[in-house]
Formats: structure tokens, sequence, C-alpha cells
């Protein structure tokens, strides 16, 4: 199932404040901005002159039939045009540049910030939400920063200059133009809302669409697997439908607000032509004026028909904005510390001091835990599924934050650690490592030149991934697709501990469950790997599988988030406790804890 709840979803933004969010982003090239508005403004005042020119030229030369008096009117139209069109492509092209650099900033920042979330954040919200901020949402910006301003501004303008001329020309004549002016204004403002929430409700559409695609088809294998293709199916057809629904929603309230401008607009030059036709019958005005006061009637409906069309641009853009900004109102509960405490004489001792934690207000994962690793020990947390195993080493890593209690490291509370020194110390081997686009060296050094190849082959030694490496076409250059796909589980999981040796040579290691899904020939290279690495440093190791622990110090047995046992392996099995009942269960047909103990021996 997708999420359906946005990012900071009930929080008022309002329009104010989302124009301020966007002047940051402009702000930078102000500079340029105003030279676009004085381009904008020139353009608007020459755009007036034409149908001036018009009523003199059909009141004075072609009334009284002066032909060489036509020749300064139509040099000076052209003149009109051509540097009209001149300071038109220059401000354009000016405020496309703006637009673009502003969005490459907002795209920038949107980015970081997501970057600076916890996992809590990444755990609740889709991939699909994520990607459409990124991507839909900036791109319906595109418009409002790149054309729709200028378009507003310009408009706005020339309607207010249109309006001007008109009433300095003949009042009359300009009540008629203007006489369905102020039913315009009323249905501007009656569609504004709808177009607002229909653009809204679209944008939120197309990210549930886009989460569904990112989890259908990285999901795919599960689908084929288990022949959910008709499941499947059955949610893109629903997802699809409500996508084109809502779509379909949006033209029609832009299709409807259309269709009454362009109503109203032949209303108002019917007007013009009757009322005016009458004035130059009545002598209260000429042919020439009554010829251009329908081109101004008709040059002062284009700028409410293009604002028309810009005010829908401009709703679905703010929505996309409300989103964004609700994404970047957004703050992380996991922060640096303001005056952060640098590692120095790094030893590795950990200490768990009545650390609490849950990832739901009032449903708590880990309970009371009181745990103190002296340095360069290696200690193995066994337990259920759902015990807790995971939640501790992840509050080790600071993925999360403890609700009371403290993790220390070295007798200092993590939550005051330099976030760059505890991801220097802390390195976690995951259950599903990632691999990145790139080569195998690439992934190694995760793209950072400074660490030297000598380096790379090292650590891949030294965590017996050399060997598949060095099989493969390339060996370190050997290209890996996203997500590492085209290596087995157990191969990115040597990567995976080889790239934490490269980037935390002397800190502490955890591994979760890092043998879990990989074969026994690999499992025995991931164990003689983990001999050479855990002889030197403080380690964590998660494991479902007993045989993983056989060369660990102390194993802590966890069960409902509570430390139940703790020892040596012997030490455990001998208490005949729940350690040894989780031996038994792992070598069946083992009843007593010696035999336990047998068999875990045989199985290492």
């Amino acid at each position: 199932m997708i999420a359906k709840s946005e990012p900071g979803e009930g929080r008022a933004i309002t329009d104010r404040g989302l124009i301020v969010l966007l002047w940051r982003f402009v702000a930078p090239y102000r500079r340029s901005v105003i030279v676009v508005f004085l381009l904008l403004l020139a353009v608007t005042l020459l755009s007036l002159l034409p149908p001036y020119l018009v009523q003199r030229t059909v009141d004075g030369p072609i009334l009284h039939h002066d032909l060489p008096g036509l020749v300064p009117y139509g040099v000076l139209y052209f003149l009109i045009i051509l540097l009209t069109f001149c300071l038109r492509l220059s401000h354009t092209i000016l405020l496309q540049w703006v637009g673009q650099k502003a969005l490459m900033n907002l795209r920038q920042t949107l980015f970081e910030h997501i970057l600076k979330q916890d996992m809590a954040y990444f755990n609740h919200t889709p991939v699909g939400q994520m990607v459409s901020r990124l991507s839909n949402d900036v791109d319906a910006l595109t418009e409002l920063l790149s054309t729709s301003i200028v378009m507003v501004a310009s408009n706005a303008i020339t309607l207010v200059g249109i309006i001007l001329v008109m009433f300095a020309l003949n009042w009359r004549l300009a009540l008629l133009g203007l006489g369905v002016l102020p039913v315009m204004i009323v249905a501007t403002v009656y569609f504004r809302q709808r177009i607002r929430l229909a653009s809204a409700n679209w944008h939120k559409v197309i990210a549930d669409y886009l989460a569904l695609l990112n989890e259908q088809l990285s999901g795919m294998w599960i689908v084929q697997l288990f022949e959910r293709q008709e499941a499947s199916r059955a949610e893109f057809q629903a997802a699809n439908t409500a996508y084109t629904a809502t779509r379909l929603k949006v033209r029609d309230e832009y299709t409807l607000y259309g269709a009454i401008l362009q109503l109203l607009t032949a209303v108002g030059l019917a007007l013009v032509l009757y009322g005016g036709g009458n004035g130059v019958l009545a002598g209260w005005a000429t042919l020439g004026m009554l010829i251009s006061f329908i081109q101004y009637t008709q040059r002062s409906f284009d700028p409410i028909l293009q604002l028309s069309e810009q005010f829908a641009q401009i709703q679905t853009a703010l929505a996309a904005a409300e989103r964004i900004a609700r994404m970047l109102q957004i703050t992380p509960s996991v922060t640096e510390a303001p005056n952060p405490v640098h590692l120095r004489n790094f030893a590795g001792r950990v200490t768990f001091d009545h650390v609490e934690f849950g990832y739901e207000p009032g449903t708590s994962v880990i309970r009371d835990v009181n745990v103190d690793i002296p340095p360069g020990q290696s200690v193995a947390i066994v337990g259920a599924t759902g015990a807790g195993k995971t939640s501790l080493v992840g509050l080790l890593a600071r993925f999360y934050d403890v609700e009371r209690g403290r993790v220390l490291i070295d007798g200092i509370d993590i939550r005051q650690i330099a976030r760059s020194d505890l991801g220097k110390y802390v390195t976690v081997v995951p259950q599903n490592p990632y691999c990145f686009s790139g080569t195998i060296a690439d992934n190694l050094r995760l793209f950072d030149q400074s660490i030297s190849y000598e380096q790379i082959v090292s650590a891949a030694h030294t965590a017996c991934a050399a060997p598949f490496i060095e099989r493969l076409p390339g060996q370190y250059d050997y290209p890996l697709q996203p997500g590492g796909a085209n290596l087995s589980q157990g191969q990115r999981q040597l990567l995976a501990l080889a790239r934490a040796l490269i980037h935390s040579p002397e800190g502490i290691l955890v591994l979760d469950e890092a043998t879990s899904n990989v074969d026994t020939e690999t499992e025995a290279l991931i164990q003689e790997g983990l001999k050479r690495v855990l002889r030197t440093r403080t380690s964590i190791i998660i494991a479902h599988r007993l045989s993983t622990v056989r060369e660990v110090d102390r194993i802590l047995v966890i069960q409902r988030g509570q430390i139940v046992e703790d020892g040596s392996p012997e030490q455990l099995l001998a208490r005949n406790g729940l350690y040894a009942q989780l031996v038994r269960r792992q070598f069946a047909g083992r009843i007593n804890a010696p035999d336990a103990r047998h068999s875990e021996r045989r199985a290492s």
C-alpha cells in the first residue's frame, strides 16, 4: 500500500509565504529581475501606441485623402513594432535565464534538505513522493518563474495603460468597452479556488502514481514469483483511472473558465460596435476613434484572457510550491549539537545507559537496556525476529535518538559527538547492502578519489572479497548495475564489508545479519574476512544464524526489547537459558546444553 499523507500535511501556508519562499531563490538575481521589468515597462508603453496611430491615420491622412501623409505614420508604426519585438525578446531570454537559475538552486536546496533527514523520515515517506517533489513540482514552478510572473506583470500594466488611454480618448466608449470587466473579475475570483484545489489534488495523485510505479517495479520479482500480475494490474488500473479523472477535472475547470471569458469578450466587443457606431452617427466619436477603440477593447480583453491562462498555471505552481514548502519545513529529529564534541584518542568503548526507544509514541521497542562493551570486544546480539536487535544498533549509529537514557562512545553521549566523527567511527554493514551505478572501485571508495587503488585492493583482500572481484571482467573496474543487480547477495555483502574497512579502518563495526542471505561457501568467506577484521576493533554482530557468532567474545540475548542474557557462548550454553534454546532449535535434535555445545562446535 502507498502512503497517502503528504510531508508536513496540515500546516497552513499562505500565498504570501509561498511568494517569500520563491523570492529567496530569485533574490540572488535581483538586478537581472529589475532589468527585466524595465524592459517589460518599455514594451507595455510601446504596445499602447499602434491603436492610437491607427486613429490618427484614419482621422487624418485617410479622411483627407492625403496619401503622402501616410508615410510617416507607416514608418513610425513599423519602428514601434520592430523595437517592441527586440525588447520583448530580450526580456524573455533574460527572464528564462533567471527562472532556470532560481529553479536550479531550489532543486539543490530541496535535495540537500532531504539528505539531512533522519531514517524516520525515509521510513515514512514513499520514494515516489520525494521524486515528485524534485521533478514534477519543481517543473510546475518553471512556468511561474520563467513566464507567468512577467506575463502577469505585463498584462496587468498593459490593462491599466489601456484603461487610462481609453478614458483619456473617450470616456463613453471606455465605459462601453469595459462594461463586462466586473463580471470577468467575479468569474476569476470564483474559479480561483476551484482551479487551485483541482491542481493540488492532481499533483498529489501524481505523487501516489509515481510511488506505486516505484513500488511495483522495484518488487517485480515478488510480483512474478507469486503470480501477482493480476493484482498489480488492478492496482495500476485504479491509480491510472484516478490520474486520468483528476487530470480531466483540472482540464474542465480550465475550459469552463476560458469559455466564460471568451463569451464575455464577444459581448464587450458587441457593446463597443453598437454604442460606438451610434456615437459616430451622433458626432461624439470619430470613425478613427471607433476603430482604435475596437483594437483597445480587444487588447484589454487579451490581457485578461492571458491572465486567466497564467492564473491557472499560477494556481498549479502555487499548489506545487506549497508541497515543496511543507517538505522544506520538515526538520529532522536527529540533529547536530550546537557545540559538537570531536572524538580524541578513540578507544571504542560502547555503553548503553538505561536506553529506551520506540518508533511510535507509547510503543517501546527497546526497554531499559544497560550494556557496557569494552574497547576491542566482539559482541553478538541474538534474539527472535522483532526483538529489537537492529533497533539497538540503529541507536548506536544514531539513525534515531533515544527517548530516555544515553548511548555513549568512550564516555561521550553520541548526541554531543560531531556527526562527521560518528560516521567515521561507527560503520554499519547492513543486511541488504546497496551498490550505486559505477565500477566496483567506485562503490568501494564511494566515489572519493582521495582513496587510493592500493587501499581498495588491501581492504578487498582483508574482507575476502578480492577472489570474486579478480575473477570478474575488468576486476575492480567492473561496472555495476543500479543496486548491484549483477552481483549476488553474498558478493554485495563482501563489498560492503570491504567498504566499511576503507571508510572506517579503526572504528566500531556493526554487522546487521551479514550472512543471513548467503550460501555456505560465501558465509565461510565472510567468516574468514571477519576473523581478520574483528581482531583489532570493537564489533557488534546481529545474527539469526548462530554459526556466525562462534568467534565472538560475548553474546547478548535480547527479548522484547530487553537484554535477558549476557555472557560468553560457553557461559550461556552452560546456563541452559534462552540462548541454549535458540541453539537447539537451529541445530535440531539436540536436547541438553552439552549436546547443544557439541552441535555448535560441529557447525563450526
